[in-house]
């Protein structure tokens, strides 16, 4: 699925690519981005709260959920920062989803995507997200380095996610200062949280630690937090909950 949804992305970067200085330019014009490195370092476990519609996996999750609203549930609720899916074709997501939530709340914006090429991370910043996701099964080394230091040329920050061993040295080597653990195995889509206990002694280090993925209750935080994660990112138990600040400030409260 992560081939067939990295196909899709390439397949759109042709059209993005000429407007290059068009997205640079609107960044420039852009207010500086809100700190998410230090959002997520807040005491206690810190939550980034996702908004997406669908997913590969799950399909359709909540297709008509309003992301402004849903964002400032997530606030009022204790949420460190706002993971918004702008992927179109597998998750529904879009461009407007972010903006609309960045003008809806005072914390950091994610754009969760599939991130390739630098002008992706223009246009990013262009609509005011404060950080991306980068990949580092989608990306080699050389890509990694490079786009991590074309989003702290962005002024933002990229949080940098890993599934393995190898994976977490990559990122590690490449500088990233905030890696996150996805529990969830990309081949099969099955999900476990010994992913991220497992790793957690390899990620020891100035770098934020995430754990992503399978977090569904405060038991589940608990487990993230003891195995000495920072932050945890949730999104599907929020998107279907029926009061999602109340989850979120349960997961918060977890110790």
């Amino acid at each position: 699925m992560l081939s067939q949804i990295i196909a899709d992305v390439r397949r759109d970067l042709p059209a993005l690519r000429p407007r290059a200085n068009e997205f640079q330019a609107a960044a420039l014009r852009q207010r500086p981005a809100r700190d998410f490195v230090a959002a997520l370092k807040a005491p206690g476990l810190s939550v980034i709260a996702e908004i997406k519609r669908a997913s590969p996996s799950r399909g359709q999750i909540n297709p008509d959920l309003d992301p402004p609203a849903l964002a400032a549930e997530y606030q009022r609720g204790g949420a460190a920062s706002i993971s918004v899916l702008t992927e179109p074709h597998h998750f529904l997501g879009s461009l407007d989803d972010l903006l609309r939530v960045r003008e809806a709340v005072q914390i950091p914006v994610l754009r969760k995507d599939f991130i390739l090429e630098p002008v992706q991370i223009w246009e990013a910043r262009a609509v005011g997200a404060d950080a991306v996701l980068l990949i580092v099964a989608a990306l080699d080394d050389q890509a990694l380095i490079d786009l991590l230091a074309e989003t702290h040329l962005a002024g933002m920050e990229a949080l940098v996610e890993v599934h393995d061993e190898d994976e977490v040295d990559r990122a590690g080597a490449a500088g990233a200062r905030v890696i996150g653990v996805n529990n969830r195995d990309l081949g099969s889509f099955e999900v476990d949280l010994g992913t991220a206990e497992g790793l957690a002694a390899r990620l020891d280090g100035e770098a934020v630690k995430v754990a992503e993925s399978g977090i569904w209750s405060p038991a589940d935080a608990r487990r993230m937090q003891g195995a000495g994660y920072d932050a945890i990112l949730v999104g599907e138990s929020l998107v279907r909950a029926a009061d999602p600040a109340a989850l979120l400030a349960g997961l918060r409260g977890a110790r």
